[in-house]
């Protein structure tokens, strides 16, 4: 038989996890009705976010080049965050880390080259 005392940890973990991110979203929630700041109005739920009414249906499709965009933004963006580690720890790492991130850096340059030969990048 397999002994699941091991797994109580992460189970306590998940469980103070739940609760706390529960108590987190539900607390402010209480909270505001007690002390009588919920009073939502025509003005409160008004858009904000660009300041006139929506024009069209919100479930309109948007074009995929908006998603590439974002998708190319994220994978450059998560670029950087290895670039900064990697130069730290250069020295430890010596030739094999190197050429590890030369190859790297080749792929994303690959993925770039594709995305702009396909007009990903061009915008109207």
């Amino acid at each position: 038989m397999v002994d699941l005392t091991e797994y109580l940890p992460i189970l306590l973990f998940l469980g103070i996890a739940a609760a706390l991110s529960t108590a987190f979203v539900l607390l402010p929630m209480g909270v505001s009705r007690l002390t009588g700041s919920h009073n939502p109005n025509a003005a409160k739920l008004s858009e904000y976010e660009c300041g006139f009414p929506a024009f069209e249906d919100p479930r309109s499709q948007f074009d995929v080049r908006f998603y590439l965009i974002a998708i190319l933004f994220i994978i450059f963006d998560l670029e950087a965050a290895f670039l900064f580690p990697w130069a730290v720890t250069l020295d430890l790492t010596g030739w094999a880390g190197w050429l590890t991130m030369v190859i790297f850096l080749g792929e994303l340059a690959i993925g770039l080259a594709y995305a702009w030969k396909k007009g990903a990048l061009e915008w109207e």
